[in-house]
């Protein structure tokens, strides 16, 4: 990269006009202007790069604002423009407007057409990737507007700390319609909400990145640039915009990112040492926007309304504060082979210039620690030090033979020559000799290293196989606790079951008494039954005796009567004496009559009497067969649980014998490793015999240890098996019991099953009558208390007046000066009177107030769960309704795709003398061919053509370069 440069950041003021909404309600026009760069606002001025009034046009903002940083990014700069301000205020008007219509548009579509414009006036030797990214942070979660799946992604640092959002959706475009395309894809995806205050609310912070690479061909030098378009969603007063329900948590999420952003900007213009950047995920993107390597332009949008007047102060005020802010900016250079090479060479000059200086003055530094004085003209001089740092780096460091090595101006005569010759040679022979021990020792030495080298892995593994038995034995020694405790469960297992077992006898025992006492009073019930029973058949013999007696008496009377009217009627009778008969054998018929009425109806009631006994004592013996079926089916189901907790019982004894020999082989195990430890101890100490003698006793031990164990587990399996045959033969016996037992219960609780439901419901009346009675006494004791707890605090306020009165006159008369102080004694009683008043008056509203509440929270839990339904059928609702937008998008995205492809293939060609931009062909996607079309003038002047090409460049002629 090149020397980093400091720039603030510029701040660009907009007001709008006031809307229909605010012309209606009579709001007035706040805003007053002084020159292009001053605002005063309620009698504050507020100064900026440039203040836009009202009628300013789309065009101008432009040129004002963004103009300058498009050709920023074409020279290797990162670039951001972001609008900030309140609801409505018209930031995104400002940063998209009306996208197809060339008066409307705003701040991103004029860029989009600037960046290509500029592209196609540069030079033909550079070439150009242009990549596009639209995403937007919804509820602090970041959205990727082109692939609406990716719905939560994360935020990265690359490698030169720089943060950039992972997994975004990255298009490569090589025209302003394709990049116009992808705008109005990703603007369909975007959040909007309707409220109060605007039609077309945004409910997310939408970025749009353009990532600008440029080469050239014939330099290899290599640019790029980044340009962040940010429109900002504005900040809300509920009170304002009516947001509710997830517009009103939208409305939060918003508040709390620009409130993050707000810190931010606030830590950088106070200069503090820590920002707050990842307090939310917009200053995370926006790192290197605020404060960083970049140059930004903020357009704050503000209402001129007096309606919205405190919010556009605070607006001025965060532009204020962010113009305060400065940003270290570079051009992002990736440099070449050769220059890196120059740079290399130019610091190791410096590199080495700077140690020379640095030994200079070292040396300068001792002699004066020794007490030399240095003459000035051996004094460091800077300028002569460079200037021998060079002359040294420019004489050429070339090697020269060294010289044979003899006695020059010597001569020797042949004797001594020969001499020499053989002194030399012995030399020459000791010097190889010397060679080969040095040789020989110098393998020695390796061989030993090497040996060591072995050694010292062989303890190492020694020493890791060490850890590892170590290890093995602690977790060998865990498992023996732990089945150690597991032995102990079972155990306690077993003595809780004999417990049971002896209650269970015990009880046994009481219901077999109670179940011998049952069957003498059955016995006697039965025999008393069947007496009844007996009677009964000999009242209905007689019964049916007597009435036949009776047919004949009365057929008999009857026929008596019959004659004795016959002899009336014919006059046979007529001697005095013989009516004075007949009339006394009819007296005497008539009280036999009467008589034989009187014992049949006796015997009527005798016998439905008996009928009704009779249907009693058939529905008390359904009842108890009844009773006796549902019996046995306890029995059986108790039968089935009792063979479950024998199997249980058989399974835990399993499973115990199981962890019984476990134990038995981990401690075979444990002991086994602890004599191999010694052994191996005793041997790494040289000490073998005692080693072998310690094995064998060890051995010793463990058989007689083993010997022992074994014995001690024979002996409490037999044990064990004893008391299972005891425990199997006192659950057969148990069970015989329970039956008899259960059986005759059943017989006992019919008998006393009539009487025990008329005690029963003559006792739940009386219960009933008594709680009615206790509760109007409770209550009548409530109120009485109530009234004497309230009679006693007036009484109370009273006396506490009365004494305060009487107290205020004592003090009045001791201290007759003392005015003021009477007067504020006055002020605290009547104070503390109200005080009283209030009280009781709170307390009886609170009373009122929880009878109140008690009356209404039967209603209001009606209305909740009223309130639940709707809920439910609205998120079924909702739940439609997003199945049929996506449905509605799929078919809105093929629609838009056809239309791309339609337009791409009548897309005009490029024109030459210009700069190229490349479009790479990813992995996936074939090349499409796109058909020639003729050349078409652009606005500028020129031409282009839009083929399915990496690089058109001009200069005479138009080149193509197919890509392969």
């Amino acid at each position: 990269m090149a020397d980093p440069a400091e720039c603030t950041i510029k701040v660009m003021c907009r007001f709008r006009p006031l809307n229909s909404s605010e012309v209606a309600r009579g709001d007035k026009y706040i805003a007053k202007f002084q020159g292009d760069d001053s605002v005063v606002i309620g009698g504050k001025p507020y100064a900026f790069d440039r203040v836009f009034q009202s009628n300013t046009s789309q065009e101008q903002v432009y040129n004002l604002c963004a103009q300058k940083i498009v050709k920023d990014v074409l020279e290797g700069y990162n670039g951001t423009i972001f609008a900030y301000g309140q609801t409505s205020s018209g930031k995104t008007h400002t940063m998209e407007g009306i996208l197809h219509d060339s008066d409307g548009m705003g701040i991103i579509p004029r860029i989009v057409q600037d960046i290509f414009n500029y592209i196609y006036s540069m030079d033909e030797n550079l070439e150009f990737h242009i990549k596009v990214s639209y995403f937007e942070i919804y509820m602090d979660k970041i959205r990727d507007l082109l692939d609406v799946s990716k719905t939560n992604l994360a935020v990265h640092e690359d490698k030169n700390r720089v943060p950039y959002v992972k997994g975004c959706t990255e298009r490569f475009v090589c025209s302003p319609d394709e990049v116009m395309d992808t705008i109005d894809e990703g603007k369909s995806n975007r959040h909007v909400a309707v409220t109060n205050m605007n039609e077309h609310s945004s409910r997310s912070h939408s970025i749009f990145l353009i990532n600008v690479k440029q080469e050239n061909t014939q330099t290899e030098q290599k640019l790029s640039g980044k340009l962040y378009l940010v429109d900002l969603a504005g900040s809300e007063k509920v009170s304002k915009t009516g947001a509710e329900g997830a517009v009103l948590d939208e409305a939060k999420n918003i508040n709390k990112s620009l409130s993050s952003l707000g810190n931010v900007i606030s830590a950088l213009a106070e200069g503090t040492t820590y920002i707050p950047y990842r307090d939310s995920k917009m200053t995370r993107i926006l790192q290197d926007s605020l404060g960083g390597n970049c140059r930004t332009t903020i357009v704050i949008c503000c209402s001129p309304s007096s309606y919205n007047e405190p919010e556009t102060k605070s607006t001025l005020m965060f532009g204020q504060r962010a113009k305060t802010i400065k940003n270290t900016v570079c051009v992002n250079v990736e440099l070449t082979a050769e220059q890196w090479k120059k740079k290399y060479e130019r610091e190791k000059e410096k590199n080495k210039t700077l140690r020379n200086t640095i030994t200079w003055l070292e040396n300068e530094l001792n002699r004066w620690r020794n007490g030399e004085s240095v003459p000035v003209d051996e004094q460091f001089d800077k300028e002569k030090a460079n200037a021998e740092v060079l002359a040294l780096d420019n004489v050429s460091n070339n090697e020269k033979p060294a010289p044979t090595p003899g006695v020059p101006g010597v001569k020797l005569s042949d004797a001594e020559r020969e001499k020499c010759d053989a002194e030399i040679a012995k030399l020459y022979k000791q010097l190889d000799d010397k060679d080969d021990e040095i040789n020989q020792q110098s393998q020695l030495a390796e061989k030993l290293k090497q040996q060591m080298l072995d050694q010292e892995e062989l303890l190492g593994t020694s020493r890791r196989d060490h850890d590892n038995m170590q290890a093995e034995l602690n977790r060998l020694q865990a498992e023996n606790e732990a089945s150690k405790e597991e032995v102990k469960e079972v155990l306690q297992a077993l003595e809780e079951l004999a417990v049971n077992y002896d209650q269970k006898s015990q009880e046994v025992e009481d219901k077999t008494k109670e179940f011998e006492m049952l069957s003498d009073e059955l016995n006697h019930k039965s025999t008393v039954l069947a007496s009844i029973d007996s009677e009964l058949q000999k009242l209905k013999m007689t019964t049916n005796h007597q009435k036949k007696r009776v047919t004949e008496m009365m057929s008999s009377l009857l026929k008596d009567l019959a004659e004795i009217g016959i002899a009336v009627g014919s006059n046979d009778i007529k001697q005095h004496e013989g009516s004075g008969l007949i009339d006394e054998e009819f007296t005497v018929a008539r009280l036999y009559i009467s008589k034989m009425k009187s014992e049949v109806k006796t015997m009527v009631k005798r016998c439905k009497q008996l009928e009704s006994t009779q249907a009693e004592s058939n529905k008390k013996m359904d009842e108890n067969e009844g009773e006796l079926a549902a019996c046995q089916l306890r029995i059986s189901q108790h039968e089935a649980k009792i063979k479950s907790l024998s199997e249980y019982l058989q399974n835990t004894e399993q499973k115990k014998r199981q962890l019984e020999e476990t134990v038995d082989s981990l401690n075979e195990e444990l002991v086994k490793i602890n004599a191999q430890e010694k052994v191996h101890a005793m041997e790494k100490e040289s000490e073998i015999q005692t080693a072998n003698e310690v094995k064998e006793a060890v051995e010793k031990q463990i058989h007689s240890h083993r010997e022992a164990h074994q014995k001690q587990i024979s002996n409490l399996r037999d044990e064990l098996d004893k008391k299972e045959k005891l425990i199997t033969e006192f659950q057969d016996l148990n069970q015989k019991i329970m039956l008899e037992q259960e059986r005759l219960r059943v017989e006992h609780e019919k008998l006393k099953t009539t009487d025990q439901e008329k005690s029963r419901k003559l006792h739940e009346l009386t219960i009933m009558q008594d709680r009615r009675e206790q509760a109007r006494q409770d209550l009548k004791g409530l109120e009485e208390t109530v009234a004497k707890e309230l009679q006693t605090l007036h009484n109370l306020r009273k006396l506490f007046v009365q004494d305060l009165a009487t107290r205020v006159k004592k003090s009045a008369e001791m201290d007759s000066d003392d005015t003021g102080g009477s007067a504020a004694q006055k002020q605290k009683i009547s104070f503390l009177e109200n005080n009283l008043e209030q009280l009781t008056k709170v307390h009886k509203q609170l009373v009122r107030d929880n009878a109140d509440l008690r009356c209404e929270l039967p209603k209001l839990e009606k209305r909740l769960r009223a309130t639940a339904e709707r809920v439910k059928a609205l998120e079924s609702a909702l739940k439609e309704a997003k199945e049929n937008a996506a449905r509605d998008r799929k078919r809105y995205q093929l629609e838009v795709d056809r239309i791309k492809e339609a337009v791409r293939a009548k897309n005009m060609a490029r024109r030459g003398h210009s700069a190229q931009i490349a479009k790479p062909i990813r992995p996936g996607q074939p090349p499409v061919a796109s058909p020639t079309h003729p050349n078409v003038n652009r606005p500028g002047g020129g031409f282009y053509q839009n083929s399915q090409t990496v690089a058109i460049r001009g200069g005479g002629g138009a080149k193509q370069d197919k890509s392969s």
